[in-house]
């Protein structure tokens, strides 16, 4: 199967024909990325001065803004060069969320906003433990924030004024990853999943299922040797275009790269035409349990 499945629209707002739009969501929930040859995330006048490292703090791996509270993290900016930041953050946000609506319209009324991120610094410039080493192939789960089983559908852009790709690599199917690393993954301590909640450190209950894929996500990133040699395709992203994924579903690394817009949404799992394809009900069968 092509890792990519090219959506030829030029706007953010277009809709795709039945036909089109049904082989787009198939294409996604088997594991393809959606790309975009012909579709830019295009500048307001002023806003290339937000192409500069020094717009970020140093201390975070990306700008963020936080789709509740409007809050940018992450940035060293103030006043007014802060808040055309934020603008021009939350028009990303505002376009990628129309484009989804659009093209993956069946997911449109379950959408939940995830937190928006520019991330203006060069990958291989952002120094990190091996957990936060996103050039190591990884499936996405996040420590303090259980998800329960949704999905997490993520829409990138590049606009590197360079004209500059984003490498990725591409990893192995979800199915094959997990059936490799499941027997490594120990279960909870008992009770320690409540401690952390009560504790502030995740942000809700963490079910069996957000352990084992953060169990997962760690154990795959720690594996240097299966880093070097298990199936993987290296993909271009070139500048001036946009790909959308589900990110806990395909493996993933980004090796190479500055100037990105990235967009992240949840989807129940009900939200799907082929559930059997969400990591919840694989992990689920494979392990023979109900997992969130």
């Amino acid at each position: 199967m092509e890792p990519l499945l090219n959506i030829d629209v030029d706007s953010w707002e277009a809709c795709l024909p039945p036909v089109c739009a049904q082989r787009a969501v198939d294409g996604l929930e088997a594991g393809r990325v959606l790309f975009f040859p012909r579709l830019a995330f295009a500048l307001q006048a002023g806003e290339e001065g937000f192409l500069d490292p020094a717009s970020a703090d140093g201390r975070a791996k990306n700008i963020s803004l936080d789709p509740v509270r409007q809050e940018l993290k992450g940035t060293a900016l103030t006043g007014a060069a802060r808040a055309g930041l934020q603008a021009m953050v939350a028009r990303f946000a505002a376009h990628a969320h129309a484009l989804v609506s659009r093209v993956l319209a069946d997911y449109a009324p379950h959408l939940r906003f995830g937190r928006t991120s520019y991330r203006p610094v060069e990958v291989r410039q952002r120094p990190a433990s091996y957990r936060k080493d996103d050039s190591r192939l990884h499936v996405d789960a996040f420590p303090s924030r259980p998800n329960r089983g949704e999905r997490i559908l993520r829409v990138f852009a590049n606009v590197n004024p360079d004209g500059r790709s984003r490498l990725w690599r591409l990893g192995e199917p979800f199915e094959d990853c997990a059936q490799r690393f499941l027997p490594r993954l120990s279960a909870p301590w008992p009770g320690s999943r409540w401690a952390m909640q009560r504790a502030g450190v995740t942000r809700g209950y963490r079910t069996l299922y957000d352990h084992y894929m953060l169990a997962l996500h760690d154990a795959m990133k720690k594996d240097t040797g299966y880093q070097r040699w298990c199936p993987q395709t290296e993909v271009a992203f070139p500048a001036a275009t946009v790909w959308a994924v589900f990110t806990d579903q395909v493996s993933h690394a980004a090796m190479a790269g500055q100037f990105l817009f990235e967009q992240t949404f949840h989807v129940p799992v009900s939200a799907l035409r082929t559930p059997d394809h969400a990591p919840l009900r694989v992990l689920e069968r494979l392990m023979g349990r109900q997992l969130a």
